[in-house]
C-alpha cells in the first residue's frame, strides 16, 4: 500500500523538478531565508549541497548558484582548510528580513482608503528600470508611466526601503483619498492583475491541499520529508505572494484565493516545523559546529 504522505512529497518533488530550467538559485535562496537565517545565518557549502540533494540538485549547480549569490553581494565567504563556510551578509540580512515581513505574516484587512503614491523624477533608462522593479518588488501599481500606488504600505518603511535601495532622491511621495470607494476599486483593477495573481494561488491550493490532508488523517513525517515538504511550501508559496501587493479586504473579490492560500501554508508549516528543525540539526553545519538553535521568532512565523 502508497504511503499517502510518500505519494503527496513524490507528486511535489517531481513538480519541482519538471520545472525548466531548474532554478538552484532560486531553491538555495528559499533555503537561506526559511531555514539558515533563523539559526545564525551561516553554513558551510557542503551542508547546502546535502540539503540540496533530495530536491535533485546536482553539486556542481548548487557551487555555481552560491558562488552568483556571493558576487551579488548576499553572501560572504570564508574557509578554513578546505571547508568553505557562506554567511549572509548585512544586506542580505536585510533583504532577508523584509522578504521574511511578507511571505510569513497576514495582509493587512481594513483600510482608510487614504493610497500611498509615488511619482519618479526623469531618470536614465538605465535608473528608471532599477526603481521600477524595487516598486514592483514592494508591490505597487503603476498607473501610468511615471506613477506608482500602494493602498497600505506605510510611510515610515517606504522611506528607509527606499533610502537603502538608492532611490529616495529619484521620487516624490503623496497621500491621496479617491472621491468613492468604486473609484478605488476601479484603480485596483487597473494597477494589478489580480486575475493571474488567482490563478497562480489556486494551482498552489490544489498542489498542497493533498499534503494538507494526508497530515490532517494522522500522518507523521520523518524529518526529512518534512523538511523537503516545508523548503517546497515556502518556496512555492513566496514565488506567489512575493508578487501579492496585500490589498486590504475592499480591494480584492470576494472569496479572495489568497486568504485561502494563506491559512493553508500556515496550517502545513506549522505542523511541519519541529520535524524539519530536526533535519536541519543533523545535516547541517558551521565551521564551528552544529547550527545553533533555531531563533524564537522563528517558532512564531505565521502566528495570527
Amino acid at each position: 500500500m502508497i504511503d499517502p504522505l510518500d505519494a503527496c512529497l513524490r507528486s511535489l518533488l517531481g513538480r519541482f523538478r519538471q520545472q525548466r530550467p531548474l532554478r538552484s538559485g532560486s531553491l538555495l535562496i528559499t533555503l537561506l531565508g526559511d531555514a539558515i537565517a533563523p539559526r545564525g545565518g551561516r553554513v558551510t557549502l557542503g551542508s547546502l549541497i546535502r540539503l540540496g540533494e533530495p530536491f535533485g540538485l546536482p553539486e556542481r549547480l548548487v557551487r555555481t548558484s552560491v558562488a552568483r549569490l556571493a558576487h551579488d553581494g548576499w553572501l560572504a565567504a570564508r574557509r578554513s582548510g578546505r571547508i568553505s563556510e557562506y554567511a549572509l551578509t548585512a544586506r542580505g540580512r536585510r533583504r532577508f528580513a523584509a522578504a521574511t515581513r511578507r511571505i510569513y505574516g497576514a495582509r493587512p484587512r481594513s483600510w482608510n482608503r487614504r493610497w500611498t503614491l509615488v511619482m519618479l523624477a526623469p531618470l536614465a533608462p538605465q535608473r528608471r528600470e532599477r526603481v521600477r522593479e524595487e516598486l514592483h518588488w514592494l508591490g505597487f501599481g503603476q498607473f501610468a508611466p511615471d506613477v506608482y500606488a500602494h493602498p497600505s504600505f506605510g510611510e515610515a518603511p517606504l522611506h528607509a526601503r527606499l533610502a537603502e535601495s538608492g532611490i529616495r532622491s529619484h521620487v516624490t511621495l503623496f497621500k491621496a483619498t479617491s472621491e468613492k470607494a468604486s473609484d478605488d476599486q476601479r484603480l485596483a483593477r487597473c494597477g494589478w492583475d489580480l486575475a493571474e495573481l488567482a490563478s497562480a494561488y489556486r494551482r498552489f491550493v490544489a498542489a498542497f491541499a493533498p499534503l494538507a490532508a494526508a497530515l490532517r488523517a494522522g500522518a507523521l513525517p520523518q524529518p526529512e520529508v518534512a523538511f523537503v515538504a516545508r523548503t517546497l511550501l515556502i518556496h512555492e508559496y513566496r514565488k506567489i505572494h512575493l508578487r501579492d501587493p496585500l490589498l486590504p479586504d475592499a480591494l480584492l473579490p470576494r472569496g479572495w484565493v489568497g486568504t485561502t492560500a494563506y491559512e493553508l501554508c500556515r496550517e502545513l508549516y506549522r505542523v511541519l516545523f519541529r520535524a524539519a528543525e530536526l533535519h536541519l540539526t543533523s545535516h547541517a553545519h558551521t565551521l564551528v559546529g552544529p547550527l545553533p538553535a533555531v531563533a524564537r521568532a522563528a517558532r512564531g512565523r505565521f502566528a495570527r
